[in-house]
């Protein structure tokens, strides 16, 4: 049963951009927030970004502040991630998810219901 997918990931140069696309099945699937997260190998699973569906509010961690935007369009039921000034160390796996919840807490990866299965993005130097 397909309920996220995610898609737009690649390789780019150094300065490069991407945008991610997530889609989510069925409304069902995309509770009141969506993020994004990111794992690079070995390394643990961090948080990129989030947008709650109703009021739009964004959040971002700070290694991509300034860099990255996050934007939904709720009639599709579809999150994006513009990826601007891409750099070496933000080559990872890229996952949505969607949470139930909404404000600070979903920085948190154990508060998200459902996940994508990622999509590759890779900065060459």
């Amino acid at each position: 049963q397909v309920q996220l997918v995610e898609s737009g990931g690649g390789l780019v140069q150094a300065g490069g951009s991407l945008r991610l696309s997530c889609a989510a099945s069925e409304r069902t699937f995309r509770g009141a927030s969506m993020g994004w997260f990111r794992q690079a190998p070995g390394k643990e699973r961090d948080y990129v970004a989030s947008i709650s569906w109703d009021e739009g509010r964004t959040r971002y961690a700070d290694a991509v502040k300034g860099r990255f935007t996050i934007s939904r369009a709720s009639a599709e039921n579809t999150v994006y991630l513009q990826m601007n000034s891409l750099k070496p160390e933000d080559t990872a796996v890229y996952y949505c998810a969607s949470s139930s919840w909404t404000g600070p807490a979903v920085s948190r990866a154990n508060m998200y219901d459902y996940w994508g299965q990622g999509t590759q993005v890779t900065v060459s130097p």
